[in-house]
């Protein structure tokens, strides 16, 4: 951007300056006519305001006033006065920022002298400009999966699990046991722990989890084997890496060593199906499968559509190139794995299952969480390109599915929710997500079955293409179109779906 002399809708005098990727220095300077009047305004609250021995309130002269509170109150007017001209520059040059803006130089060394301008310059992270390509030209796949009985199976023996009987036990603990204990989090050259925390929660992992368990929201590989044998009373030593986009910036990369005293174990002895049976109200077990088999094609459906709008997105983020943030904030690194615990939410995955796909994330490598994080960015710039907006009917229905799939009432998952001030981050997503719909509705789409679908991803995941699997004859081709509905196919992904280069099962 150009220097900009005095703005419309102020006398400041802005520069504004490339500071490094999707990053600008702003120079403001604020003439001396601006800073008498603040500090002119500012004295005469104070004076409204102040009472000395001698004088009534109001009427304490300015001289007084200026040798007693002078240099707070200039200090004070000063702070005031750079942030009203920060906010005036971000609106007036249509800057969107993302985090805190930083001073290039310490502000605590100007002074507000009289008759002379204030001069400072701020650097910001911003938005990155972003010009989209054709969007026209998309091809990606449907992969299709009938619910069999194995899934209903599945899905039967976590609700009989749910609905266990719980017990205490000390020892012999066994996979699927539920650990609770104190742990102690230490990083490597810090004399001081980094967390102390009672009632951490472990999960002992199953086979099918290779193992590997989250505690404390860290991915721990071979946690099994370090479990195996213990008791109550037990204490168990975990080392591990802080991952690379770990939204706490001071234990990336650091070298951790998690102290874990076992004081509790519970073992969960599941509930029969009859038991399930008699505690949803229904007729049969028959009539429960059906339901679960119901409830599995919405989860079905909607992971098919994330899907669908993954490829896509990934596809036109190929096409375009632009300035990242040189650093994963903090808020940004939050925001991510946020996102993804209420995508999962709403798709019905299981509170354990969930933490441990978000320790899954926060464990990637920072260049695939700066992948999400132009995603994010390319996804935001899509709903303004399509002009989408959210209303609140479709945040309280969204709020509706997820309550449903928690077995809660939805007022008070809105509570919750707005509690934890994530209505605006959710409506964010559901903003994202009819962004990426417009998206597919544009794209050819090729129905392909799971094992095409899988041979794709171990054909990614080993560098190969994807036209070994789109031209097989069990494929079909339509065009989507704006006024079709994406999600009328019935087939989608697995009920499990795994990350990219793994197989769905």
């Amino acid at each position: 951007m150009a220097d900009a002399t005095a703005s419309k809708k102020s006398s400041n005098h802005l520069k504004i300056e490339d500071a490094g990727p999707a990053r600008k220095r702003l120079t403001i300077t604020i003439p001396p006519e601006v800073i008498k009047q603040k500090i002119t305004e500012s004295m005469q609250t104070l004076s409204a305001e102040t009472t000395l021995p001698g004088f009534r309130k109001g009427h304490v002269p300015n001289q007084l006033l200026e040798r007693r509170f002078g240099s707070a109150l200039r200090n004070e007017t000063k702070n005031q006065i750079i942030a009203d001209a920060y906010a005036s520059a971000i609106e007036e040059l249509e800057l969107k920022p993302i985090g805190e803006p930083e001073p290039a130089d310490s502000l605590d060394e100007l002074e507000l002298v009289d008759d002379k301008p204030l001069e400072f310059s701020i650097e910001v992270e911003v938005v990155p400009d972003i010009e989209l390509p054709s969007l026209e030209d998309l091809e990606i796949m449907r992969p299709n999966l009938d619910i069999e009985e194995l899934h209903i199976d599945r899905e039967l023996k976590r609700l009989r699990s749910e609905l266990g009987e719980t017990s205490e036990i000390k020892d012999n603990i066994q996979p699927e046991d539920r650990l609770f204990g104190h742990a102690i989090v230490t990083k490597k050259g810090d004399e001081e722990p980094v967390l102390d925390q009672n009632k951490v929660l472990i999960i002992y992992p199953t086979d099918e989890e290779d193992g590997r368990g989250p505690v404390l929201g860290l991915m721990i590989d071979k946690l099994a084997d370090s479990l195996k044998g213990k008791s109550v009373g037990d204490t168990i030593t975990l080392k591990t890496t802080g991952p690379d986009s770990h939204e706490r910036e001071d234990l990336r990369g650091a070298d951790l060593t998690i102290m874990y005293e076992v004081t509790e174990v519970h073992r969960i002895e599941p509930a029969t199906s009859a038991e399930v049976v008699e505690k949803y109200g229904m007729a049969s077990e028959e009539i429960l499968k059906e339901q679960i088999r119901f409830a599995l094609e919405q989860r079905r459906e909607e992971e098919q559509a994330n899907v669908m709008r993954e490829q896509a997105c990934e596809q036109l983020a190929s096409k375009v190139e632009f300035d990242l943030p040189q650093s994963l904030t903090t808020e940004q690194s939050q925001r991510q794995l946020e996102r993804i615990r209420m995508q999962l939410q709403f798709q019905g995955v299981p509170a354990d299952e969930i933490e441990a796909k978000v320790a899954e994330a926060r464990g990637e490598s920072e260049s695939h969480a700066r992948s999400k994080l132009k995603m994010f960015f390319l996804l935001q710039r899509l709903a303004e390109h399509y002009k989408i907006e959210v209303s609140e009917q479709e945040i309280n229905s969204r709020i509706a599915m997820m309550a449903a799939q928690r077995g809660v009432r939805p007022d008070r998952l809105k509570t919750e929710l707005v509690q934890a001030n994530r209505v605006t981050e959710l409506a964010a997503q559901i903003r994202e997500s009819k962004a990426a719909d417009q998206l597919v509705a544009q794209s050819t789409v090729t129905d392909v079955s799971i094992d095409e679908w899988n041979d794709y991803l171990a054909a990614q995941a080993g560098g190969g293409t994807k036209t070994s699997t789109t031209k097989k004859k069990s494929s079909k081709k339509t065009k989507n179109t704006a006024s079709q509905d994406t999600s009328v196919t019935k087939k989608s992904t697995g009920t499990k779906k795994k990350k990219k280069g793994a197989s769905v099962k």
